[in-house]
């Protein structure tokens, strides 16, 4: 067996799970699951018929690389969503069947270890989205952490890492918007990780997965790809990004997404990926046509968002720090008590399962910024969403 398959750690949900085994939840209490960023929101109709109407097309194998109409779907959304000049759908543009096996492939293609050389690193945003780390083990390399602290506001402290470690990085990843901060990267923060992957020749990751989950309409996150273009990287040298229709749309089960950017990347990671297997379903392509070409039910969705947070901070800013997020639909909170066992006592007074912020954080620099936050999935109907906040509410005035 390979020997770094040892080295991963539980995945969060599998710890919450241990964690709660124990535990008898209040029963007086309707049940309330919030630690999973799953939509609840029902797809659009027509994801769904087109989905129904194009299921005989399971008869036949589908290409790696997808349909023309798919990547040139997905490079329209890239030029009008980010207003790219250009994106090349046939050089520059994959399908890949949802973001969460791409990023971790990722790694796989692009992480060269070498037997006379120190083992690379792969840095990654602490607390994160574990893929990452998982992926950087099995890939050979080391994880590497930058904190993200509320008091630097969530921002990546680049300096922390020395000369001589970012000398043998070969990856990065960066999550805008941040899962769980919600933090959106600036035009000023890209300039600076482009700078520092030029001058050490690494390949940067950006996984943007919540992108469409904003809260003014005329105030979209900036993109990887924009800032790319804006800071004079038209080619999207040493970049690729990676969107999905999971939150966008409300598909988590398509598992339908893109990776995008420099093309020299692309063309390796299309020939790892014709081994690896990894290519979509017709019919999933058909549907992902669809949901790329219409924006009116992403703008409704974000309503939705907009509606839940509006209402749960104002429930809980009186008892707790909390601010609404730049964009996304998690609260990273904080709490009173260690994370975890704020958790569990939350789980068992008040029959509510949220995630500990330290199940998405490792301890680094004398820090675990994980230690003191919950992560709450924002995923649910409103009237669930503002229960759960009058129990965590009710809970720290407990613990007062």
């Amino acid at each position: 067996m390979n020997s770094n398959l040892s080295k991963l750690q539980p995945y969060p949900f599998q710890r919450l799970k241990q964690a709660l085994a124990s535990v008898t939840p209040h029963k007086a209490f309707k049940p309330i699951n919030l630690s999973i960023g799953e939509p609840k929101i029902p797809p659009p109709k027509f994801i769904e018929k087109q989905l129904a109407v194009s299921s005989l097309e399971i008869k036949a194998y589908p290409t790696t690389q997808g349909t023309t109409a798919l990547r040139q779907s997905i490079s329209s959304w890239l030029k009008r969503r980010y207003n790219l000049n250009h994106i090349d759908p046939e050089n520059q543009v994959l399908p890949v069947n949802g973001t969460r096996e791409a990023l971790f492939a990722i790694a796989q293609s692009v992480v060269n270890v070498r037997q006379t050389d120190s083992n690379p690193f792969v840095v990654m945003p602490n607390p994160f989205y574990q893929i990452y780390e998982g992926a950087a083990i099995l890939s050979g390399a080391h994880p590497l952490y930058l904190n993200l602290l509320s008091k630097n506001d969530y921002q990546f402290d680049l300096e922390k890492i020395s000369e001589k470690k970012w000398s043998l990085v070969q990856l990065m990843y960066v999550c805008t918007p941040n899962n769980p901060t919600g933090r959106v990267l600036t035009l000023a923060d890209w300039e600076k990780i482009f700078e520092y992957a030029e001058k050490y020749d690494f390949v940067i990751a950006a996984d943007e997965c919540y992108s469409e989950i904003y809260f003014e309409e005329n105030k979209a996150p900036l993109g990887s790809l924009e800032a790319a273009k804006m800071l004079g990287y038209a080619d999207y040298n040493r970049l690729v990004s990676f969107g999905s229709l999971s939150k966008r749309s409300n598909v988590p089960g398509l598992r339908s997404g893109y990776v995008a950017g420099d093309q020299r990347i692309i063309k390796e990671f299309f020939r790892y990926r014709t081994y690896h297997g990894s290519a979509m379903s017709p019919a999933t392509q058909k549907a992902s046509i669809a949901a790329w070409n219409d924006e009116d039910h992403v703008i409704k969705n974000r309503d939705h968002y907009r509606r839940n947070f509006s209402k749960v901070i104002k429930i809980l800013e009186s008892v707790t720090s909390c601010k609404q997020p730049e964009a996304g639909f998690y609260l990273w909170l904080d709490t009173p008590m260690p994370s975890i066992d704020f958790s569990i006592k939350l789980y068992k007074d008040y029959n509510l399962t949220v995630l500990p912020g330290s199940f998405l954080a490792r301890a680094n620099d004398h820090i675990d910024p994980g230690t003191d936050k919950i992560r709450i999935a924002l995923v649910s109907s409103t009237e669930e969403c503002v229960d759960a906040a009058k129990r965590i509410k009710q809970l720290i005035v407990d613990l007062e």
